[in-house]
């Protein structure tokens, strides 16, 4: 059955049901990461074991992005969802059933880790073209800032809770959560309408050669895809092991750093809320230069700040996270066509991820050798680096807000 949608976003069944769904799902998700963390080192594992387990997760997701993506434009994209989102909870559970046993060795949280990547490989794709698909192009810029505010929203409660719960009662009740909010989830998402059909197929060669011509003839496209990668990779990727690692040493363990994570995800909600109400005309300028703001809380944590200090560049990068986010969606929106938008969706991915396993692997042997400081700063500098250079296309300049994304 195909449905045509052509109201504000809470009158659509579909988006408010993605909303319930991912919300409910990212609680757990945005705990989960405390939780693998402070397991690994709990059990007498090094900032290089957290970035193994990392970057395994990270790895599968790359590799099969290209694949998620056809599946998803071929499929209706709510099942894909469903069946990513079982697999994720399998993963957890086995997971905190190994914690619980306290019998873990790495190469099992890195296993789980990576049937969470594979998951999440075809996840990615199908959410970003049914988000797309939930609403028209006059309500674009609204639905997408109000969806990624309750996404926000959620993983500042998981992210506080996650760390309190890992102080409190140990990680694998987190991990439990986290599999049970999945579930939850999925049955959220068998309740959608079906957004089009099942397509017919032309072959998987021929399909990806589509969605590659589709993202190489946008020179602005991939030119932000390459800041997205020095993102992903340093302000992400490496963020995720050197902040554990320094909020260990530094910060007082792990509720510090749930902490931390925390004001990064309440400076989400913080940008959602502005991205309501903002609609600059230069939508990808606005975007690509809010990513400089994730350079802020590496600096932090490298000078050795205070803890109110790292949580409030934490807060700033969480808002040039949102506003890059509600940008660059309606920027996908406006530009690429509907029915190979997973297929763009999952190249974007390749791109902007394939560096985040470099990155969390490579930031605990850096840490190791040549402390967590040095190269804290040196993640920030790059940053700052890729953002410079996006700015200097002249293709990013030129893309602009057009008259029928309304309000």
């Amino acid at each position: 059955m195909t449905t045509s949608v052509d109201a504000g976003p809470w009158q659509s069944r579909t988006f408010t049901l993605q909303l319930a769904g991912t919300v409910v799902s990212t609680l757990g998700s945005s705990a989960a990461p405390v939780a693998m963390a402070f397991a690994i080192l709990d059990a007498g594992g090094s900032g290089s074991a957290v970035g193994i387990v990392s970057a395994a997760g990270t790895i599968p997701a790359v590799l099969f992005f290209l694949v998620g993506g056809v599946v998803a434009d071929r499929l209706p994209r709510h099942l894909v969802m469903i069946g990513a989102g079982l697999v994720s909870a399998l993963a957890q559970a086995l997971f905190a059933i190994v914690v619980f046993t306290h019998s873990a060795r790495l190469w099992e949280p890195a296993v789980f880790a990576a049937m969470n990547g594979l998951a999440m490989a075809f996840y990615m794709p199908a959410a970003e073209g049914q988000l797309m698909r939930s609403v028209d192009r006059k309500h674009a810029s609204k639905a997408f800032a109000i969806f990624r505010t309750g996404l926000n929203g959620a993983q500042v409660a998981g992210a506080a809770c996650g760390g309190l719960l890992v102080a409190a009662a140990g990680p694998g009740w987190v991990l439990v959560i986290d599999a049970a909010t999945f579930l939850v989830a999925a049955g959220l998402r068998a309740l959608m309408r079906v957004e089009g059909t099942v397509r017919r197929r032309t072959g998987l060669v021929t399909e990806l050669r589509e969605g590659w011509t589709e993202f190489a003839g946008r020179r602005w496209l991939w030119s932000a895809v390459v800041q997205s990668a020095v993102v992903n990779a340093l302000g992400v990727g490496a963020f995720a092991v050197l902040g554990a690692v320094a909020a260990d040493r530094y910060l007082g363990g792990a509720a510090a750093w749930g902490l931390v994570l925390a004001c990064d995800a309440a400076g989400m909600v913080l940008g959602g809320l502005v991205m309501v109400r903002l609609r600059p005309r230069r939508l990808l300028v606005s975007a690509v230069s809010a990513l400089f703001l994730l350079a802020l809380p590496l600096a932090a944590l490298a000078a050795h700040a205070p803890l109110v200090v790292v949580g409030a560049a934490a807060l700033l990068g969480g808002v040039g996270v949102e506003v890059f986010g509600v940008n660059w969606m309606t920027t996908l929106q406006q530009e690429i066509p509907h029915e190979k938008f997973s297929r763009v969706a999952a190249y974007e991915a390749v791109g902007s991820f394939g560096l985040a396993p470099a990155g969390a692997a490579l930031a605990g042997p850096a840490a190791d050798r040549f402390g967590v400081g040095p190269a804290l700063w040196l993640a920030s500098g790059a940053i700052l680096a890729a953002t410079v250079f996006v700015l200097s296309v002249p293709d990013v300049r030129r893309i602009k807000r057009t008259a029928g994304d309304g309000r």
